[in-house]
């Protein structure tokens, strides 16, 4: 029995390359987190990012892409991923990502992820009233 119980819905990690794997999904886990790291802040490269984090490589290496992300937008898709999930609602600072935060936080089965909502969605609350009473 894991940490989860014995009916863990924890999806299995992998380390090392794909054997059937193209891409980056070929690379060792030093390479692949390499190649994350050097990407520039305008990168073209969300699509190599998103198989990563569809894949089943360890949740660091998931989350080490997922900031990499360029369109946060395409991270919503994978929000039931407590790791990704915790990633994507940092990005969220918009009047209109306050909805989306207070659906995740009520729908998550994920405990780190509905806090990381929560956090968001606290200070996105002080951000607005802040703007609210300057203008």
């Amino acid at each position: 029995m894991d940490q989860d119980g014995p009916a863990s819905r924890r999806k299995a990690w992998s380390g090392g390359p794909a054997l059937d794997g193209s891409g980056w999904l070929s690379l060792t886990d030093d390479e692949l987190l390499f190649q994350i790291e050097a990407l520039p802040a305008r990168h073209k490269r969300d699509d190599a990012l998103l198989e990563v984090l569809r894949s089943d490589r360890h949740f660091f290496i998931r989350q080490e892409a997922a900031k990499k992300v360029s369109d946060p937008e395409r991270l919503k898709a994978l929000s039931g991923d407590r790791h990704i999930g915790q990633i994507l609602v940092r990005w969220m600072t918009r009047a209109e990502d306050a909805a989306y935060l207070e659906r995740l936080m009520a729908e998550t089965r994920h405990l780190e992820v509905r806090k990381a909502a929560e956090a968001q969605l606290r200070m996105l609350q002080k951000l607005l009233a802040e703007r609210q009473s300057s203008s």
